[in-house]
């Protein structure tokens, strides 16, 4: 059975640059986004449930943190009570307040490979920076230990 997920755009905006946007319908389902991301994302896959989260004091709140998506996403992920996917370290640390799982981009393509669904991590992370995303050494490393490569 797949894990319920929340997405921020620049998941969606990564894996889609580096052609593995199905790799998150091959881990998680229900995919939902909240409207901000689908904004920020520029398009609505037919797998992505787009939901506002009803919570808009906690939006509001956010927002004072993290941009309008991330803001949105956690706390759609916190009515959901499901998995958040969040790239950008402060989101993350909100998030994690909040005692949500959590994963990034990165650990979405390390599952991958674990699952079978990508042969190799290491190219993708290439594929990744000269899309335009940082990623620190330490993550790359981390990410390619726990994939085996």
């Amino acid at each position: 059975m797949k894990e319920a997920a929340v997405v921020d755009s620049a998941c969606l905006i990564a894996l889609e640059r580096i052609g593995q946007l199905a790799v998150l319908t091959s881990l998680f389902e229900p995919i939902y986004a909240p409207p901000a991301v689908e904004r920020e994302f520029g398009s609505s896959p037919p797998w992505l449930i787009v939901e506002a989260p009803q919570d808009q004091a906690l939006v509001v709140a956010l927002k004072m943190v993290v941009d309008d998506g991330e803001a949105e996403a956690i706390a759609l992920a916190c009515e959901r009570r499901c998995r958040v996917i969040l790239d950008d370290r402060q989101a993350r640390s909100v998030a994690k307040q909040l005692a949500l799982p959590l994963i990034g981009t990165v650990g979405v393509l390390v599952r991958a490979k674990h699952a079978g669904i990508i042969l190799a991590v290491g190219p993708l992370l290439s594929a990744l920076e000269m899309g335009g995303f940082f990623l620190s050494d330490s993550l790359k490393e981390e990410a390619l230990r726990l994939a085996g490569e």
